[in-house]
């Protein structure tokens, strides 16, 4: 890395800081928490069967450490239980310098440089799995982890990607199943989907109660090792055809029947554990739902979402007319040419003294009241519309991946999006409305995708025979 500082509150570490940062004690009383966590993993990587007292010990020390000392001891983690250079060396020069020829000494040797370079940590890491909790205390550390990166600046990729490692092979060969949540299921598993979902959240238990039913279906994905807490959950409604708003699904309850519905439609999608974020759990819950609802309703031939647009006003439109288009294909001035001259000079005299369409525009998108102004709603119906497709389609993050993580998920899932299936003013909550201008998205999976996706359901699911 060089002389690359890793920074976060009242601390900051550079390369050649690193060798004290080994030695000397650190700033109490974080300093001193994060100390105690790493000497009890070490107490636990020391040992091949840790006592259960160790392993719970360090729970609970990690459970009450405070977010800063859980930061410091990630620092630490990377720098006290990491292979060392003295170590690694020399078994990378003997296999370098093995002879060519004999295949066996060359696979022996390379199974020992693999085991010789898994770090401490991750091996500290591997005793979790056999006790009470354990999963769920590396699911909470690995979003703790994620967190910390993203909030302060700090490189915590290897830790990461070991505990991903290790839930790669955790999250699989049969440790997996689906379960439908039902009205007849335990008001825990009730309670918990009400309070984990965060795309169209809940104030009352009873709204949970509204979702479940024989058209509105939701399903869960369990680990055999934490079957109390879901790992990803999805609802579902069962319709006619593709809905155009959300309302459609969750408004007026005891009003909606469908009859031979022939439509699955997903619109609330859910990651419970923080600490799966990334590892395609989505997908596998998907191919799990498409399976059970067509064993169940044959007639359900189309499947699609109702999706929100996330970002869309928020990190996205409203910055380009606010002039700060540098990260984007759509520039500020583009904005203007969605829209007619008549709804230009309409929009304009919409506003006190502003002469800049850009700003006009700003001024009315930034007040929810705009839903309810029926002139405005036709006036920005066509060009939002047309902005939000090319938004989700057009805009691309540094990876080359549609910059919008909704349709990013879907789309590299296989799935379609088409203009039609853009809908304008399908979310009219606040929320909705300050998220995407209230705009919702439909992305279909084809039979094509679905015939391809069971064709390939063993390299999905290994344990599906």
């Amino acid at each position: 890395m060089g002389n690359v500082a890793v920074c976060y509150p009242q601390l900051t570490i550079t390369s050649f800081q690193k060798e004290a940062l080994v030695r000397e004690p650190l700033p109490l009383p974080r300093g001193r928490e994060a100390e105690e966590l790493v000497r009890l993993l070490d107490r636990i990587r020391a040992s091949a069967d840790p006592p259960l007292d160790a392993l719970e010990g360090f729970q609970a020390a990690y459970r009450a450490a405070s977010r800063e000392a859980r930061e410091l001891f990630f620092s630490l983690l990377l720098v006290r239980m990491e292979v060392s250079r003295e170590v690694a060396v020399p078994r990378l020069r003997t296999v370098l310098e093995a002879p060519f020829g004999d295949p066996v000494v060359w696979t022996s040797l390379l199974t020992d440089l693999r085991r010789t370079l898994e770090s401490p940590r991750m091996r500290a890491f591997r005793r979790f799995l056999n006790i009470s909790g354990g999963l769920k205390l590396l699911l909470d550390l690995r979003a703790d982890v994620l967190a910390a990166g993203r909030q302060s600046g700090l490189d915590l990729a290897p830790i990461d990607e070991e505990i991903a490692h290790l839930f790669t092979s955790w999250f699989q060969h049969g440790f997996l199943f689906l379960q439908e949540i039902t009205q007849d299921s335990s008001y825990r598993q009730i309670q918990f989907l009400k309070d984990h979902d965060m795309v169209h959240p809940m104030a009352r238990l009873e709204e949970m109660g509204d979702r479940l039913g024989e058209d509105r279906r939701s399903f869960a994905l369990y680990h055999r090792a934490m079957p109390e807490e879901p790992i990803v959950f999805i609802e579902a409604a069962l319709t006619r055809q593709i809905p155009r708003s959300i309302h459609e699904i969750l408004d007026n309850p005891g009003k909606r029947s469908e009859k031979d519905p022939e439509t699955a439609i997903f619109y609330s999608i859910n990651n419970a554990q923080n600490g799966l974020v990334g590892l395609g759990l989505g997908k596998l819950l998907i191919f799990q739902v498409v399976d059970a609802i067509r064993k169940d309703r044959p007639r359900v031939r189309t499947f699609a979402t109702l999706s929100p647009v996330t970002g869309f006003w928020g990190r996205y439109l409203r910055p380009i007319l606010r002039g700060e288009d540098e990260p984007f294909r759509l520039k500020r001035g583009d904005v203007v040419e969605y829209f007619s001259h008549s709804a230009r000079r309409r929009i304009l005299g919409r506003t006190k003294g502003e002469s800049d369409f850009g700003l006009a525009l700003l001024e009315i998108l930034s007040a929810p009241n705009w839903i309810g102004d029926r002139p405005v709603l036709e006036e920005v119906r066509r060009p939002l519309t047309q902005i939000a497709y090319f938004y989700l389609t057009e805009e691309r993050s540094a990876s080359g991946r549609p910059m919008n993580p909704v349709a990013s998920f879907h789309l590299g899932n296989g799935a379609r999006l088409h203009a039609k299936n853009v809908h304008f003013a399908a979310n009219r909550t606040e929320r909705g409305l300050m998220d995407s201008c209230g705009i919702m998205v439909s992305y279909v999976y084809s039979s094509t995708w679905q015939h391809e996706l069971r064709r390939s359901a063993r390299a999905i699911l290994p344990w599906r025979g």
